[in-house]
């Protein structure tokens, strides 16, 4: 069985992060948001960051260090003016921590999605044809959220 499970393993090794990649969309799970608002943003949208306590500040700056890393963030010097602007806060559980957005001020202008995650019997006949059923925590892919205006 664990021979079995590492050629499966070998075989879709492209689903997995690398050294050379290690950020990969995963096929099938692209969420994408239509605002409904026109460029320049209102100031709602482009909010100043929230006060932090100093364990707070240390972990951020771990989890920024992380995306650029990662190729997921970058930086903007002082001067670049950003359209766009969100607070985060950083959730602790236990001895862990977690980069966390604040969304709210963004709902007002997200046009819905009707179906934003595929439709039940989608799902199912996928499942019907699957040889092996897994559930994996995808790296990073709650920073993987695409705006267009």
């Amino acid at each position: 069985m664990r021979h079995e499970l590492i050629d499966v393993l070998y075989t879709y090794n492209n689903a997995f992060a690398s050294d050379n990649e290690p950020s990969r969309a995963i096929k099938g799970h692209k969420v994408d948001i239509t605002l409904n608002i026109a460029r320049t943003y209102t100031p709602v949208l482009r909010r100043p960051a929230y006060t932090a306590i100093f364990r707070a500040r240390e972990a951020l700056e771990k989890h920024i260090q992380e995306l650029i890393q990662l190729g997921l963030l970058r930086k903007v010097d002082h001067n670049v003016e950003v359209e766009e602007t969100t607070p985060v806060i950083i959730a602790f559980n236990s001895d862990k921590s977690r980069i966390a957005q604040d969304f709210r001020e963004l709902k007002t202008y997200k046009l819905l999605d009707r179906y934003p995650s595929a439709r039940i019997q989608e799902t199912l006949t996928q499942f019907s044809i699957a040889k092996y059923i897994t559930s994996m925590d995808a790296l990073k892919g709650f920073q993987k959220t695409f705006f267009y205006t």
